[in-house]
């Protein structure tokens, strides 16, 4: 595997492959788990080139000390990526994805607007605009998302659309621990108590019922429940335990996840 820093060095690496490879994408922002890896993996199973990008999205934070305690440790990030067969990690710094004067974003202004949109302003525009330009960088035939962040997913699906970007999404289901509890690198700021109470919001969502879900969450501070009409029709959560803010969804429509 080799790691990146640069566009320009992405660009120049994969253009020697491109035209008869299936190159793959898989856009995250590290402090990886084991939901991380099974993109990684069916990037792997199903492409020639996988591409794993490692950016902690500076823009997708609305408060300081959130962004400062985000968990950072890009030598085992990378080990686990070689571990999996990725090929090229991109890890950039701030200025190479930011550059001075930067002014340029995209906003998806309906879908970025509800549910996780009410609570974090500015979020998807951030999310919208990084995963644009990355789709620029790396110009992949699929990228690879997980159906945990299931707003996340319909925000790029609906950016993709409106742009007439040249790239597919492939959605992987959420990898949960045996409790239940859809993993997250905001898990490891739970204490063992918070941990175990956090396990409720698996278990109400579970009922697929709205109202049946905000009553067993009651005694949490509750941002939401609420039936998204996404592609396909999720009921979504978000809850905070402890001072951290979890979110989860299970689909109403098709295969759970």
């Amino acid at each position: 595997m080799r790691t990146l820093r640069t566009i320009r060095e992405v660009r120049a690496a994969l253009e020697p492959v491109r035209s008869a490879s299936r190159i793959a994408l898989v856009p995250t922002m590290g402090a990886f788990h084991d939901g991380h890896l099974a993109l990684l993996r069916a990037a792997r199973a199903e492409s020639d080139v996988v591409v794993a990008s490692l950016f902690v999205n500076p823009a997708q934070f609305g408060e300081a000390a959130d962004l400062s305690r985000y968990p950072r440790d890009e030598a085992r990030d990378a080990g686990l990526a070689a571990e999996e067969g990725v090929d090229f990690l991109f890890a950039p710094a701030v200025e190479e994805m930011y550059p001075e004067g930067f002014q340029t974003w995209i906003e998806v202004t309906e879908v970025g607007s509800i549910l996780e949109g009410r609570f974090r302003p500015g979020h998807f525009r951030a999310v919208a605009t990084v995963c644009c330009k990355l789709f620029n960088i790396v110009r992949p035939d699929v990228a690879y998302f997980g159906q945990k962040d299931a707003q996340q997913v319909e925000v790029v699906r609906r950016m993709i659309r409106d742009l007439d970007l040249d790239v597919d999404l492939r959605i992987v289901p959420t990898a949960r621990d045996a409790d239940g509890l859809a993993l997250s690198s905001r898990n490891a700021l739970l204490s063992p108590e918070d941990r175990e109470r956090a396990a409720e919001l698996p278990r109400a969502l579970a009922t697929r019922d709205p109202g049946e879900a905000r009553r067993l969450l009651n005694g949490f501070d509750v941002d939401y429940v609420e039936v998204a009409p996404f592609e396909p029709p999720v009921l979504a959560a978000a809850i905070r335990v402890g001072g951290i803010r979890l979110i989860d969804n299970v689909v109403l429509k098709g295969a759970d996840s």
